[in-house]
């Protein structure tokens, strides 16, 4: 019987988002690549320490636990196959033995691979790398590697908390904001509210969440998965969110609609293992609080014209 991905909620992750590779990565980045493969070569046998978004995907393994294969994690890395090596390593060390793929590029592009691996969700360093991923159709985000790493208070749930609009739901209401300001957005979205949003580039990583949540549940799994949707909106604008939604026939656990407070704060309450948005002040405050992630796609993240 061939061997396949189908059914599973595929993860693809960059070597420098699951463990912490930043003192390594400094000096590939002062341009000696001999000097990076040497550095990896004689730390073979120490392992990594866990990086930004280890916990979830560690969480998300758990899903395994009873037996049934409902989660892949692939090492997807500009990497070369002696850090690969390293990697590996550094999974088995860690308590990761179900990491066992892995596609290690030497510098070259390595998003062309989520096709053939079917990923739901691609978290990577290299902005390059996510813009691309989300021109594909990919859920794709940069992983903030200075981001607070999530602590361990949730043992049994998978948290995972989402920005709105760009990022759920499509930019639609977004460029009315960037065009017309907070009350042509208001306006825009009360004629609307019975109107579904068009899907954002992380609907498909939510519904996978769903359906992985349910066949948790009826195999009778400890684990579960907590979701939250955490937005800049606020009334009357709450409204045409939780109907799309509704039209999805998804639930979220928690929804905060802050009308452009902060959300750092609100995330270190929620104790996410991630957090998705696409605006870079939110995601920066969030970092200070929680692993984070730059949705880089969107009409918020277009080239500014000159004096804008």
């Amino acid at each position: 019987m061939a061997v396949t991905l189908d059914g599973k909620l595929v993860v693809a992750i960059s070597s420098r988002a699951l463990f912490d590779f930043e003192e390594e990565n400094r000096v590939f980045e002062h341009g000696d690549d001999r000097a990076y493969v040497e550095l990896q070569r004689q730390r073979l046998d120490v392992p990594a320490a866990p990086g930004v978004a280890f916990s979830l995907v560690r969480k998300l393994l758990a899903f395994n636990a009873s037996g049934a294969q409902r989660v892949e994690v692939v090492v997807l890395s500009r990497n070369d196959p002696v850090s690969g090596m390293r990697v590996f390593r550094s999974c088995a060390a860690h308590g990761l033995p179900m990491v066992q793929r892995g596609v290690f590029t030497q510098g070259r592009d390595p998003f062309r691979y989520l096709r053939p691996l079917g990923a739901q969700l691609f978290l990577s360093a290299n902005v390059a790398d996510v813009r691309e991923a989300l021109h594909l159709g990919y859920p794709a985000a940069r992983v903030l590697t200075e981001s607070v790493q999530a602590g361990d208070s949730n043992p049994q749930e998978v948290r995972i908390a989402f920005d709105g609009d760009a990022v759920l739901f499509s930019d639609e209401a977004e460029r009315v904001y960037q065009a017309g300001g907070l009350d042509a957005f208001q306006q825009h979205e009360t004629d609307k509210a019975a109107l579904p949003l068009p899907d954002g580039p992380f609907k498909p990583l939510l519904a996978a969440l769903h359906r992985l949540q349910s066949a948790g549940a009826a195999s009778g799994s400890a684990m579960r998965i907590r979701t939250a949707l955490v937005t800049a909106r606020s009334a009357p604008a709450h409204e045409r969110a939780i109907r799309t939604l509704m039209s999805w026939d998804i639930a979220l656990d928690e929804a905060m609609f802050l009308g452009g407070l902060p959300k750092g704060e609100f995330l270190r309450e929620f104790e996410p293992d991630f957090f998705f948005d696409d605006q870079t002040g939110h995601v920066v405050s969030a970092a200070r609080h929680v692993p984070a992630g730059h949705v880089d796609g969107g009409v918020a993240n277009l080239p500014r014209p000159a004096g804008a």
